[in-house]
């Protein structure tokens, strides 16, 4: 869906950026979001207009914008009884109109079909308080992809406004669970990041463990395992379909994750009492032990230049988080305080770490910087695991079980932890993964 520029004026982001206050600076992301009395955040105010031209796409199209833009929750969208007019996309909004409905940021956008029935869609970003446009784009493709269209969209609006690459044109894979504890079915799923069009890859069989997405191809990596057999590496590619199981030579191969070009494998292989770090070439299937200590070493991540790689190891007598290079040198714990840390996620941008900390009888989803410092947490509780990074480095999604029957349900949280939203599935689920930004030709 090849994207071009309407309009390109000169823009007043800063307006906008001191009334959201999202500061973007180039070591390091710092939100410092907008705070009223008794310190509750506050959302920036935006009016995302229903979309004309196609009575039925329009209204689908700028309602996913809306709706991506609140679950952000750095957005919340006006209700459209409160809209002081109704936007002509051709035309300026009457600015003091929408000024006085308390908006500052405005969308207004048009979807139209060609004589093949291709779709063209048109969105203009206004900024309320300067009283000029922002950004104006359209997209074509066919009517199959008007969902797209909408994250492709927020993508833009989000941007421009933050300042922060989009993240609403991704894909979550995912474990399904359905039926009872005891007898509970798990099959690899995949959907958009909003819930919608989900997709089974596995028919369960088999039961799918910790699948993780490749950073730079349309593959998945994941675990399977048959009652009586061990679990096997296995990976899929989301194009063809095509499916194969990795050859290891260790009794059992865990925690599989790709390298930043996709073209390696980083995983966990156990012998014995211990497990090692290994890395696989997956071209000519080579192996190559990178680490070599009487524990257990596990839950690799590389670093998104791929020059180091995260783990968790319990060689300090308790499982904690340790930096080493690529190679294995210059191994380095990195975690200390209360209680256990494990599965440590690196972020996309490079800045942080997500990890599990168990303390107390709770998990907490956390993040540090990569030299073990900033530790924060981002938000605590019964059972918090599996957290994975939104390709833009702002967001970390994770899997919550409250125990009992009951099995967990995802949820995203923004890297200050003031921003907690579900993300709906169709039954339980767990062991989430992001995919990262979706090619916009296709």
């Amino acid at each position: 869906m090849p994207t071009r520029p309407l309009v390109r004026w000169p823009c007043a982001l800063a307006s906008l950026l001191c009334l959201l206050v999202v500061l973007v600076r180039p070591a390091e992301a710092q939100l410092n979001l907008r705070v009223g009395p008794g310190g509750a955040f506050q959302p920036m105010p935006i009016a995302v207009a229903d979309f004309s031209g196609d009575a039925s796409l329009g209204p689908l199209v700028s309602g996913i914008v809306a709706s991506n833009l609140r679950r952000s929750g750095y957005f919340v969208p006006l209700d459209r009884s409160q809209f002081p007019e109704t936007p002509n996309f051709d035309a300026a909004p009457r600015f003091s109109a929408w000024k006085e409905a308390g908006v500052q940021g405005l969308v207004t956008g048009r979807v139209t079909r060609d004589g093949s029935g291709r779709l063209k869609t048109e969105f203009r970003l206004w900024d309320v308080l300067a009283g000029q446009q922002m950004i104006g784009q359209q997209y074509a493709g066919d009517a199959a992809n008007a969902r797209r269209m909408g994250h492709l969209i927020s993508d833009s609006v989000y941007t421009k406004i933050t300042g922060i690459g989009g993240f609403f044109d991704t894909r979550i894979a995912f474990v399904d669970e359905s039926g009872s504890k005891e007898r509970r079915r798990k099959r690899l799923a995949i959907m958009d990041q909003d819930g919608a069009n989900v997709r089974y890859l596995t028919s369960g069989e088999a039961a799918v463990v910790a699948p993780r997405y490749s950073p730079a191809t349309q593959d998945i990596t994941y675990m399977a395992q048959t009652t009586g057999q061990q679990p096997r590496v296995q990976v899929i590619n989301l194009e063809t379909g095509a499916r194969q199981v990795i050859p290891t030579n260790a009794e059992m191969s865990t925690s599989p994750r790709f390298s930043p070009d996709g073209r390696r494998l980083v995983m966990s292989d156990q012998e014995g009492g211990n497990a090692s770090i290994y890395v696989m070439d997956l071209g000519s299937k080579a192996q190559t032990r990178i680490t070599n200590a009487n524990a257990i070493d596990t839950s690799p991540s590389f670093s998104p230049d791929g020059r180091e790689i995260v783990f968790e190891s319990d060689r300090g007598g308790q499982q904690q988080i340790y930096v080493m290079g690529a190679d294995g040198g210059n191994a380095r714990r990195i975690s200390f305080g209360e209680g256990s840390a494990s599965q440590p996620a690196w972020s996309p941008r490079g800045d942080y770490i997500a990890f599990t900390r168990q303390r107390k009888g709770s998990f907490a989803i956390c993040i540090m910087k990569p030299d073990g410092s900033g530790e924060r947490v981002l938000t605590e509780g019964f059972h918090n695991e599996g957290p994975t990074w939104a390709p833009n480095g702002q967001y970390v999604m994770f899997f919550r079980d409250p125990g009992g029957q009951a099995g967990g349900k995802l949820y995203m949280v923004d890297i200050t932890g003031r921003v907690e939203q579900p993300v709906p599935t169709p039954s339980y689920a767990s062991d989430p993964t992001w995919s990262p930004l979706l090619d916009p030709q296709r």
